[in-house]
């Protein structure tokens, strides 16, 4: 990837002196652990915050509705969360704050880290590039992605928010099975 320092235009080329398959592996490996690792760190989080004052809006309906979802379709959701820039973490995260059963995790984190590291390894970074070269670069291209981006999250909000009402709560027991 080419960056401009100080006017002097300089190249970071980390992976294409490798082969193909080790820089896939690497890329592979890479999402594999940082999905777990947040997954994990959510499943932490929730144990947490069970033994303090926001115990009692974990055990809410629209949670419990929440979580009957997410344990049911969340696999796909984890899988299409690695298509995008910055919300895979956030998917991963929501995923065990709101214990989705582990093996329907792997599954999805499986799948998204095989397509990841497909594109990262290919022409991921060149479309990174070209993009923070083009319309990013501008203080107005970051300010329409971020309407946008602001936009999106408030409508997919209360579109999320009326699904949820339909929905009938979870057992009292969600384990990791």
């Amino acid at each position: 990837m080419s960056r401009k320092a100080g006017g002097a235009t300089y190249s970071v080329r980390v992976f294409s002196d490798w082969p193909f398959a080790l820089t896939y592996a690497v890329f592979l490996c890479g999402a594999l652990i940082r999905a777990n690792a947040t997954y994990w760190l959510g499943r932490g989080a929730r144990r947490g915050g069970e033994h303090t004052r926001v115990a009692s809006h974990l055990d809410r309906p629209l949670v419990r509705r929440a979580e009957t979802v997410v344990a049911r379709f969340g696999a796909p959701a984890v899988a299409l969360s690695f298509l995008t820039v910055g919300v895979q973490s956030a998917v991963n995260l929501a995923a065990g704050i709101l214990r989705m059963p582990l093996w329907r995790f792997e599954i999805g984190a499986f799948l998204g880290s095989l397509v990841w590291a497909a594109i990262y390894s290919t022409v991921g970074f060149a479309v990174v590039e070209a993009w923070i070269g083009g319309a990013a670069s501008t203080v107005w291209g970051w300010l329409a992605l971020g309407a946008v981006g602001i936009g999106l999250t408030v409508w997919l909000s209360r579109v999320a928010r009326r699904r949820l009402m339909t929905v009938p709560e979870a057992p009292e027991d969600l384990t990791l099975s």
